[in-house]
């Protein structure tokens, strides 16, 4: 068996209904304890894992960085651009984020930075369910009706920062560039395939890394440090779970910079005010942009590249088929 989600999200998560109401999680459980091996992605999951069976091992995620959408083709700006790039489950993660915007505008900094959102998407479905038969009917979701637009309207304080223009072109909601993007502090990126998501990466400077404290987050993988790395981005995350695994602090405690660092890791307790300093030591600290996305690179390329992975998958299998044998 091989899985890389925890099974039972909590109840803020989109399947957390389906999973349910089906028992899904219940038939996971079962088959962790009927496989001979699992296989999954981190040591943190792993321990997981455990509790029902012993025998599972950590392949993690891996990248071929001779995939076209992995190798970097930066665009440049004289803007410091924060992106987050991500899918249509981390409200709660990016809320983390609510007030950020509007702080560094209030003391000046917005002109220096554009936020980035990469991903925004209005495809799917609303269910509506009539209180007196309970027949269900599904129609398209309407723009407002979608996640994206509340990550939207965290990225821009509620469309508040941008321009008048900008606003007005944002709401309708057409999947078209901006001609004037570039001088705006927000940027929408539209969805992209599964084989180029990841040129999004190029639009950036640093990618942000939120994550809510639960069960659910804790036993993610890392590919959020894995796919920064490859395309040589700095990274502010949060100290928690899977960025625990690979992160160290750029900054040391009192602010003096470790050069040995490769991210900034924002611990939950100080989600209030650090993700505004963090961004805030990056504008006046640039020379640290370097620093972390040069030692980022440097890790994942030599842990995370698919042959390296995929070697190590090999003599697992090969080694569990001659255990089988004897």
């Amino acid at each position: 068996m091989d899985i890389d989600d925890y099974w039972a999200p909590g109840n803020h998560h989109p399947a957390y209904l389906l999973i349910k109401n089906s028992g899904m999680d219940k038939k996971i459980e079962n088959n962790l304890r009927y496989s001979h091996n699992i296989t999954t992605t981190t040591p943190i999951f792993a321990k997981e894992i455990s509790k029902y069976n012993k025998n599972v091992f950590v392949l993690p995620n891996a990248i071929d960085e001779k995939e076209p959408q992995f190798i970097p083709t930066p665009v440049t700006s004289e803007k410091l651009r924060i992106g987050w790039l991500g899918g249509s489950s981390h409200l709660k993660d990016l809320e983390i984020l609510s007030g950020l915007v509007n702080r560094l505008k209030a003391d000046g900094l917005l002109d220096k930075l554009q936020f980035v959102l990469c991903g925004f998407d209005l495809r799917g479905t609303h269910t509506e369910i009539d209180k007196n038969t309970g027949q269900q009917r599904q129609r398209p979701i309407l723009p407002k009706e979608s996640v994206w637009y509340l990550y939207e309207k965290i990225f821009t304080d509620d469309y508040k920062t941008i321009s008048p223009e900008y606003r007005d072109f944002l709401l309708k909601f057409v999947q078209e560039e901006y001609k004037d993007v570039e001088n705006e502090p927000y940027r929408r990126v539209w969805t992209k395939h599964v084989s180029s998501y990841a040129t999004n990466y190029n639009l950036f400077d640093v990618s942000l890394a939120p994550l809510e404290e639960n069960v659910f987050n804790k036993n993610k993988s890392q590919l959020k440090v894995i796919e920064a790395g490859f395309h040589k981005k700095a990274l502010i995350a949060q100290n928690f779970g899977p960025y625990q695994i690979d992160l160290v602090n750029v900054f040391k405690s009192g602010g003096a910079i470790n050069e040995n660092g490769n991210a900034i890791l924002v611990d939950s307790n100080r989600n209030h005010s650090d993700w505004y300093k963090a961004i805030k030591r990056l504008i006046n600290n640039p020379e640290v942009i370097d620093i972390m996305k040069n030692n980022l690179s440097n890790l994942v390329k030599s842990t995370y590249s698919v042959d390296a992975v995929n070697e190590t998958r090999k003599n697992l299998y090969l080694s569990l088929l001659e255990k089988n044998k004897n």
